[in-house]
């Protein structure tokens, strides 16, 4: 009787299975592609081309204007640390009404800065160590013992640096193509200065053109 039931439910169950599925897949079209679509170019779905510096040969001052003055050095000294820099890796100023390559600015400027020097004081005590030393209490020769204690003295002080900026544009797009700072302690004496001024440019040219 047992056997007869487990095959009654079987033969239920198979049939239950080749039923129709109730679930039923459904989709609809696609809407159509906008007018023009097949024309337009992402241009932001792909990764921009590494931009070429060996075309760059020859650069003028943005909208003419030479870098600007400071109290501690005038326009014309910067001016001439930054076309000497420029020259140095093939870049040529351009004096005529000829297209330039390169727009290029530069600014200078006198920023305060906070520095910290740590100096090491040894204190030193005891007497002469190892077999037969003479010791400090006067009593003869003997086993002397020393020690030695560093101790730490950190001075804090305020110097003025010479911060120069240098910024490049495309001349065609007018899109920023390279930019770098850099800074050096200042200088006492007019030329000093001058010196302060090429080494705080070639420091921020020093990474043209970038690998």
């Amino acid at each position: 009787m047992n056997s007869r039931c487990g095959i009654l439910l079987m033969c239920l169950g198979l049939a239950a299975c080749q039923g129709s599925n109730p679930y039923v897949a459904t989709s609809k079209p696609l809407p159509p592609a906008p007018p023009g679509a097949a024309n337009v170019f992402d241009r932001s779905a792909y990764p921009a081309p590494p931009r070429d510096y060996g075309r760059y040969r020859s650069w003028a001052w943005r909208d003419g204007r030479l870098p600007p003055g400071t109290a501690f050095a005038d326009s014309a000294q910067v001016a001439e640390a930054v076309s000497s820099a420029l020259d140095q890796r093939g870049l040529r100023p351009l004096h005529d009404n000829r297209p330039a390559d390169l727009f290029v600015t530069a600014d200078m400027r006198v920023e305060s800065r906070v520095r910290q020097v740590r100096d090491d004081y040894y204190d030193g005590y005891g007497g002469y160590g190892g077999y037969g030393g003479y010791n400090r209490y006067g009593r003869g020769y003997g086993n002397g013992y020393g020690a030695y204690a560093s101790v730490p003295i950190v001075r804090t002080y305020q110097v003025q640096v010479l911060v120069v900026r240098v910024d490049l544009f495309d001349a065609g797009s007018g899109q920023p193509v390279w930019s770098a700072s850099a800074e050096t302690d200042t200088k006492g004496s007019q030329s000093n200065r001058a010196d302060a001024i090429r080494e705080a440019v070639e420091k921020a040219m020093s990474a043209y053109p970038p690998s």
